[in-house]
C-alpha cells in the first residue's frame, strides 16, 4: 500500500471513529490527538468558537512538557479566551487561531519568533517561564456544513522522524490535516447540535416540572425531590447483588430515559383545576363557600329577631318570647359550628353527623333578590335546568340543586373501555358536584368522588401527553416510567390495574419514592410533616396490603436509601431513629 493510499485509508477510519463518538469531550480529544499524529506535533490546541465570538481553549496538549488540559484529562482548560474582535469592533487579526478563524484559512507559520504577521508575545512569556520553545505553528479552522467556522485547530512543534528536532510543518501535511479538520467540524458540529438539543430538552423537562410545583404550593417541591429518590434507589438496585436485582443495570441511555421519566412523572398536573389540587376544605371551589353559608345562617338570626319583635308587638309574653328567641340563636350558633366544623374534613365522618347536616340543611330562609341576575352564561344555562322560583321565597339553608351539577363535557379516556392507552378507571357519573349537603356529607378528607377522579386523572393525562411526544427509540420506555407510579403490585391502582409483574422496575421505584416524598415533604400547606419512623410504618402497611414492591421497599431499607435521603431533605425534627427490622417484609 503506498503512503497515500494508507494516509487515505487513515482518514477514513478516523471518520468513522468520529462519527460513531457519542461523548462530546472523548470526540474533541480524538480531533486534536488524531491531528497531532498525523503532523507528528509535540503540541496542539483545540479552540472551540463561542456564541459571543471568544476563541474557547477546549484541549490544549504538550508533550513534552507533560502539559494537559481539558477531554478527558480531568483538569479544565484554564487560559483565557481568545477574542475575534477587537474592543473597537475591528477584526483581530494579530492572534493567529482568531485570524485563522476570521479568514477560514490554514495558516502555516514555520518559526514564530520570525513572524512579523502575528503577534506572539504572550507565546514568547509562556516560553520564558517553562523554558520550552514554541517554534512551529498549523492553524487549521474547522467549517461546518454550512461553512461556518466553529473552531480552530492549532498544531504546535513538528517534530522530524528521524531526528526529533522542531522543523517546520511540511506542506505535505497541511491537505491531510485540512481533510481530518473537514471532517471533525461536521462530527463535531453534529455532536454540538444534538448536546444542546439535549440540553433544550432537559431544560423543558425542568421547567415543566418546576411549572407544575409552583401552579400549587400543596405539591411544593415534589416534583424535583422525587426524581432525586428515584435516582438513589435506581443506583442501590444496580449495585444490589441481592436476586431481584443481580440481573439489573442501566446503560447510560436507560439513566437518562429514567431521568426524563422521573421528572416528568407528573406532568398531567397542569391539566388539574388549581381549586382541586388547592381544596383544603369541603366547601371550597374556587372561594370558600363557608362564607356564604354563614351569611345564610346570619340571615336566619335577624329572621328569628324579625319574627320575635312582630310576635312581641301582636300582644305576645316578652318573657317567654325571648326565651324562645334566645334559644333559638344559640341553636343556630351551635348548627353553624358544626357545619364549620364539618367543613374542614378529618378522618371519619359519623352517619350521625351526616343526618345532622341533612336537618340543619332543612332550615328555611327566605331569599328576596333573584338568583339569576349577573351570574355566567354558563350558569344559567344550569340553574335552567329548574324553573325560576317568584320572590320572595323559602329556601333551604343548605342545598343540593340541579346547578350543582356539573355533566361531563365527553367521556374521560380513563373511563373509555375503547381507550387505546388501556386505561381502566371507572369515572363517577357527573364531572363535578358541588352539591353542600352532597359536600358536607364526604366521610374522610375534604375531596368528592369526582374531585378525586379529577386529581387521579392527572396520571390519565400525564400518559397521554408523553405518548403523544415522538420519544426516539432509546426513550420509548418514558411514558411507562412516568405513569406507573400509581398502580399497585396486587393490581388496585390506576390508570391500567396493572400488577407488579406488567411493571419494569423503575416504574416500581417510582411508585416508592413517590409515596415516600409525599409523606415525608414538609412543605404541605394541607398536613403536618410525617416523622421518618412514621412514613416507613405506613409504608410497610402499604407492603403488606401489596399496594408497593416488598423486594425494593427491602433495599430501600438495607440499602440505606431512606436515610440517605432524609438527611438531605427531611427537617431535623422529622428524623428520628428507626430499626429497620421492625419493618422489614417477612
Amino acid at each position: 500500500m503506498s503512503d497515500e493510499q494508507a494516509s487515505f485509508k487513515r482518514l477514513i477510519d478516523i471518520g468513522i471513529a468520529l462519527s460513531a463518538e457519542k461523548d462530546t469531550d472523548k470526540l474533541m480529544e480524538t480531533i486534536l490527538l488524531e491531528a497531532k499524529d498525523i503532523g507528528n506535533a509535540d503540541g496542539g490546541t483545540l479552540y472551540i468558537r463561542t456564541k459571543d465570538d471568544k476563541l474557547k481553549f477546549e484541549i490544549v496538549r504538550t508533550d513534552s512538557l507533560g502539559f494537559a488540559q481539558g477531554g478527558t484529562s480531568g483538569q479544565a482548560a484554564t487560559m483565557n479566551p481568545v477574542p475575534m474582535f477587537n474592543d473597537d469592533g475591528t477584526p483581530n487579526e494579530q492572534n493567529v487561531a482568531s485570524y485563522s478563524a476570521l479568514t477560514g484559512k490554514t495558516i502555516n507559520v514555520r518559526d514564530a519568533y520570525d513572524s512579523t504577521e502575528f503577534d506572539f508575545s504572550n507565546t514568547k512569556k509562556f516560553d520564558e517561564t517553562t523554558g520550552f520553545r514554541s517554534t512551529s505553528f498549523l492553524n487549521v479552522p474547522l467549517k461546518n456544513n454550512a461553512d461556518e467556522v466553529i473552531g480552530v485547530l492549532q498544531l504546535l512543534n513538528s517534530l522530524d522522524p528521524g531526528s526529533g528536532e522542531i522543523v517546520p510543518f511540511s506542506e505535505d501535511i497541511a491537505p491531510l490535516i485540512e481533510a481530518l479538520a473537514s471532517q471533525a467540524a461536521v462530527a463535531l458540529d453534529n455532536a454540538i447540535l444534538i448536546e444542546a438539543q439535549k440540553n433544550l430538552l432537559d431544560s423543558f423537562i425542568h421547567l415543566m416540572a418546576s411549572a407544575v410545583d409552583a401552579k400549587s404550593p400543596y405539591t411544593g417541591g415534589h416534583c424535583q425531590r422525587v426524581p432525586e429518590l428515584t435516582k438513589m434507589l435506581t443506583r442501590a438496585a444496580c449495585e444490589s447483588e441481592a436476586p431481584p436485582f443481580s440481573g439489573f443495570e442501566l446503560n447510560e441511555e436507560q439513566w437518562y430515559e429514567l431521568h426524563i421519566g422521573a421528572w416528568l412523572h407528573d406532568c398531567g398536573k397542569v391539566t388539574t383545576p388549581e381549586y382541586v389540587v388547592d381544596k383544603a376544605t369541603k366547601l371550597e371551589t374556587i372561594t370558600d363557600r363557608i362564607h356564604e353559608v354563614r351569611m345564610r345562617f346570619e340571615v336566619v338570626k335577624r329572621e328569628a329577631v324579625i319574627e320575635y319583635h312582630e310576635r312581641l308587638a301582636a300582644g305576645g309574653d316578652p318573657a317567654a318570647l325571648q326565651r324562645q328567641l334566645d334559644e333559638r340563636l344559640a341553636r343556630l350558633d351551635d348548627d353553624f359550628y358544626f357545619i364549620a366544623g364539618c367543613n374542614r374534613g378529618g378522618e371519619f365522618l359519623e352517619d350521625e353527623k351526616i343526618e345532622r347536616i341533612r336537618d340543619i340543611a332543612r332550615i328555611k330562609w327566605t331569599r328576596t333578590l333573584d338568583d339569576r341576575a349577573g351570574v355566567s352564561d354558563d350558569e344559567l344555562k344550569r340553574l335552567a335546568r329548574e324553573p325560576a322560583r317568584a320572590v320572595p321565597c323559602e329556601e333551604d339553608l343548605l342545598a343540593d340543586r340541579p346547578d350543582h351539577i356539573y355533566e361531563h363535557d365527553v367521556m374521560p379516556y380513563a373511563a373509555d373501555p375503547d381507550n387505546p392507552y388501556g386505561f381502566r378507571m371507572k369515572a363517577p357519573e357527573h364531572k363535578f358536584n358541588k352539591g353542600e349537603v352532597y359536600n358536607l356529607s364526604i366521610k374522610r378528607g375534604t375531596l368528592t368522588d369526582e374531585e378525586r377522579f379529577k386529581i387521579n386523572d392527572h396520571i390519565v393525562q400525564t400518559i397521554v401527553m408523553l405518548q403523544s411526544l415522538p420519544f426516539p427509540k432509546h426513550l420509548e420506555c418514558v411514558p411507562e416510567i412516568a405513569g406507573g407510579h400509581h398502580e399497585m403490585m396486587n393490581g388496585g391502582g390506576y390508570p391500567k390495574g396493572l400488577k407488579g409483574k406488567d411493571m419494569s422496575i423503575p416504574a416500581r421505584i417510582m411508585a416508592i419514592a413517590d409515596v415516600f416524598e409525599a409523606l415525608t415533604a414538609a412543605d404541605r400547606p394541607y398536613k403536618s410533616p410525617k416523622k421518618l419512623s412514621e412514613s416507613i410504618r405506613i409504608m410497610s402497611f402499604m407492603v403488606k396490603d401489596q399496594h408497593l414492591d416488598s423486594e425494593l421497599f427491602r433495599l430501600f431499607l438495607e440499602s440505606g436509601v431512606y436515610r440517605q435521603y432524609a438527611d438531605t431533605y427531611l427537617l431535623d425534627t422529622q428524623i428520628d431513629e428507626i430499626d429497620i427490622n421492625d419493618y422489614l417484609p417477612q
